[in-house]
């Protein structure tokens, strides 16, 4: 069922990053619910908005490693984390 997709550590580990962050945030939110800011994004953003945007983000940085290179999507795991905690805390 699953066999059209290319299950690497890589891309499991990635699907699994992202379950555990819907997760914490979800439980985070109905703990500590959140209003919006303006950080060094244009637009005022709640945590929600800000996770999805680094999701996305996410999702192009590994799309554009599969495009352009040849490096392991380690890295792109790597610069993906941290993005999205510099979104999470400034953006």
């Amino acid at each position: 069922m699953l066999a059209w997709m290319n299950w690497t550590p890589a891309v499991a580990t990635f699907f699994g990053v992202i379950a555990a962050i819907l997760l914490v945030m979800t439980i985070y939110e109905l703990v500590s619910p959140c209003v919006e800011r303006k950080g060094f994004l244009p637009i005022a953003t709640t945590r929600g908005d800000r996770l999805f945007i680094g999701l996305l983000s996410a999702a192009y940085i590994h799309l554009a490693f599969l495009a352009v290179s040849e490096v392991s999507l380690w890295v792109a795991l790597a610069i993906s984390v941290i993005w999205l905690l510099v979104l999470l805390r400034w953006g």
